[in-house]
């Protein structure tokens, strides 16, 4: 009877022992299940703050762009458009329609740059934009309507000078947006382009084109075929060479004296250009490459006349 108490005494006591030691493991799991599910808590919260502060981030980003801003790219796009254009009616034969796009094109693309520095909506998009558009307005444009006009004619030869007008025209954008740049460039050379610009080569470049769609009906032969080239790859070599020509961009305010003698120019010359455009082209071509000389002798005057400051009053050292 002692014997069976005392047994069942020990199991009790075994029994007690277990479930104090499987209550006292049931609190400890507890605990680290808690702590992990906390600090997995915590990762989300943290990964919910940092997508949140993103999105902020780029919402706060994509501010309004102002109409004086977007008014001066939509010109330019029309005016790339307008170069586009220009090929079609070249590969389609229609070379006089794809002359007049091109001149169009330049006029916009003289208006564009006018309108943001009036409106004060220059941006850096815009300049890139007005470069990529000026390249092939001015450069693959003119270089297609050549060689489908007469260069094909000469195969191998006549590509060749297609190609080297519209590199000579990218050569010519690229030195420009690097010397745009420039603080440390003398106010007077703002006066003259170092080499041909693109707009006006496209123009003076098809001045072949010109004089056989005129009046003048100047024949395409084979035989003058070398000649056109010629001309091209004079241009082309113009437009990439530093020879100084003169820009129009200094161009300020008209004196009140000569502003009715100046809207009727300007009247005269586009009324002119609508009713004679291969004529007056002919015309405008040969008055601008008669310019370059001028424009070489005045450049070399101011230059001399800068040296000859520095020379008398010496840059302080720095």
């Amino acid at each position: 009877m002692h014997d069976e108490e005392r047994a069942s005494t020990l199991r009790d006591h075994g029994d007690l022992g277990r479930n104090s030691i499987n209550a006292g493991e049931v609190p400890g799991r507890k605990t680290v299940f808690q702590a992990y599910d906390a600090k997995v808590r915590r990762l989300h919260d943290h990964q919910r703050d940092f997508a949140n502060s993103e999105l902020t981030r780029r919402r706060r980003g994509l501010k309004a762009v102002p109409l004086r801003v977007i008014l001066p790219n939509l010109i330019t796009l029309l005016a790339l458009c307008m170069g586009l254009t220009a090929i079609r009616f070249a590969v389609e034969g229609q070379y006089e329609t794809a002359v007049i796009a091109v001149i169009v094109a330049a006029v916009l693309d003289g208006l564009d740059g006018r309108i943001a520095r009036a409106l004060r909506g220059t941006s850096r998009f815009g300049a890139e934009l007005d470069s990529l558009a000026d390249f092939v307005d001015f450069g693959v444009a003119p270089a297609l309507i050549l060689y489908f006009w007469g260069l094909h004619e000469v195969k191998s030869f006549g590509w060749f000078a297609a190609l080297v007008f519209a590199v000579a025209a990218a050569l010519r954008l690229a030195r420009f947006n690097v010397t745009m740049g420039d603080v440390n460039r003398p106010a007077w050379q703002g006066r003259f382009f170092t080499g041909m610009p693109a707009p006006a080569g496209a123009i003076v470049g098809l001045l072949p084109i010109y004089l056989n769609l005129s009046f003048f009906a100047v024949p395409r032969t084979h035989a003058a075929v070398p000649l056109e080239i010629a001309y091209v790859l004079g241009i082309a070599l113009l437009m990439a060479s530093r020879i100084p020509h003169l820009s129009g961009k200094t161009i300020g305010r008209v004196p009140r004296e000569y502003v009715i003698f100046v809207l009727f120019g300007v009247a005269a010359v586009v009324l002119l250009l609508a009713i004679f455009p291969m004529e007056m082209l002919i015309g405008l071509s040969l008055v601008y490459l008669a310019t370059i000389p001028f424009a070489a002798h005045s450049y070399n005057a101011y230059a001399a006349q800068d040296a000859a400051r520095r020379t008398i009053i010496p840059e302080p050292e720095k």
